[in-house]
């Protein structure tokens, strides 16, 4: 397995993962952790796709990354301007 496989299979195992619980019970779709998961995922996913150069999947997982990133200030209550 390449460096950006190796990347790409972690980020979308950890979004995977997030879903799971969250299916499961183990952690709520809203919750801080659920965020926090998708926001690294995402990231490691988007960065995958960024190697390897494949342009759908950047804006995919460019945009996961960013509404998690605002699902998480929301449920922090950070305002955002």
């Amino acid at each position: 397995m390449v460096y950006n496989d190796l990347i790409g299979t972690i980020g979308v195992g950890i979004i995977l993962l997030a879903y799971f619980l969250d299916t499961i019970g183990m952690i709520q779709i809203n919750g801080k952790l659920f965020y926090v998961m998708n926001i690294i995922g995402g990231a490691f996913a988007c960065y995958a796709s960024f190697l390897i150069k494949y342009v759908p999947f950047i804006i995919l997982e460019g945009t996961w990354t960013l509404v998690s990133i605002y699902g998480l200030m929301r449920t922090m209550k950070i305002k955002i301007t």
